[in-house]
C-alpha cells in the first residue's frame, strides 16, 4: 500500500501569512503552490518552492479562481475559455519559478471554488484538462473520485491522481459535503487520524449519514489552515507508516486508458 500527502501551500501574500508551510514540509510528500490568484505573490512563490525542495517535496502548481479578496472560494462567472487561460498561466508562473530554482513541476491541483466546480461542471473540467495538458501532458492531475474532473482527465489522456480529505465528511454519493452544512469539516485529531489510516487501508470511509463509501485514494490532504496543521500531518503520516503504508509522492499514479 501506498499513499501521498499533499498540502495546499505558499498561500501567504503581502503583510499577510497563512497556513504553517514550515511545519508541514517536513510530514508531506506533495506541496501544491498558490500562483498569485487566489493567494500568494512571486516572492513567497520562490520562497515556498525553495522550501519544498529543500525537503524533498514534490512540487505542483494550485491555480486557482483570480479572487485574491474571496481567497478563491467564491464561484466566478468565467467562459471555458478564460478558465483555460489564468490555469495555464498560473501553473506556468510555478513551472518557471521551479525551474530556475533547480526542480521541475510534478502536478497540479485546482484550489478552492475552482476544484469545487470543476468537480461537477464537465465543461470547466474540460478547460483545467486542457490547460493542463497544454502546458505539460506528463504533469499528474489531482481529481475527487467519480467527478467530472476525474473524467476529463483520462479523456484528455492525462494521468491522474484521486484526491481524499480526512478531516472532510462525505456525502453518501462520495462527494464532500458542503462546508455550508454543519459538520462538514472534522477538527478531532484523533478521529482525523484514525480515517486517515481506514481510507488507505481499507479504501473506505464513513458517510455523514453513516453510510460506508467505497474509496480508492492514490493522494491525501491535509489542510495547511487547519489549526496545528504540521502536528496534524505528522501524526497522520505516523499512524500511516505504522500501518504499513509506504508514503511518498505521487510518481507512478493510476495511468487512466
Amino acid at each position: 500500500m501506498r499513499i501521498d500527502l499533499n498540502a495546499d501551500v505558499g498561500e501567504s501574500f503581502g503583510a499577510y501569512t497563512f497556513g504553517q508551510d514550515a511545519s508541514l514540509m517536513a510530514s508531506i510528500t506533495s506541496a501544491n503552490i498558490a500562483a498569485g490568484f487566489h493567494a500568494g505573490d512571486p516572492t513567497v512563490l520562490r520562497t515556498t518552492i525553495r522550501l519544498a525542495k529543500a525537503h524533498g517535496v514534490a512540487i505542483g502548481a494550485h491555480p486557482g479562481f483570480p479572487d485574491l479578496a474571496g481567497f478563491g472560494r467564491r464561484e466566478l462567472g468565467v467562459t471555458p475559455q478564460e478558465a483555460e487561460d489564468f490555469i495555464l498561466y498560473q501553473i506556468a508562473a510555478v513551472a518557471g519559478i521551479a525551474r530556475a530554482e533547480g526542480a521541475e513541476l510534478s502536478h497540479v491541483k485546482a484550489h478552492g471554488a475552482l476544484y469545487n466546480r470543476a468537480a461537477r461542471d464537465r465543461p470547466l473540467a474540460d478547460a483545467v484538462a486542457r490547460a493542463v495538458a497544454a502546458f505539460d501532458r506528463s504533469l499528474v492531475l489531482f481529481a475527487p473520485p467519480r467527478s467530472a474532473l476525474f473524467d476529463a482527465a483520462r479523456e484528455a489522456g492525462l494521468r491522474v491522481a484521486v484526491e481524499g480529505f480526512a478531516d472532510r465528511a462525505y456525502e453518501s454519493t462520495g462527494q464532500l459535503v458542503s462546508r455550508q452544512k454543519a459538520g462538514s469539516v472534522i477538527h478531532d485529531l484523533a478521529i482525523v487520524v484514525s480515517r486517515a489510516v481506514r481510507m488507505v487501508t481499507e479504501r473506505v470511509v464513513f458517510g455523514l449519514d453513516g453510510s460506508v463509501v467505497p474509496l480508492e485514494l492514490d493522494t491525501m490532504c491535509i489542510h495547511s489552515d487547519t489549526p496545528d496543521a504540521g502536528r496534524l500531518a505528522a501524526a497522520v503520516r505516523h499512524a500511516l507508516e505504522t500501518a504499513g503504508v509506504a508514503v511518498r509522492p505521487v510518481r507512478e499514479p493510476r495511468r487512466v486508458a
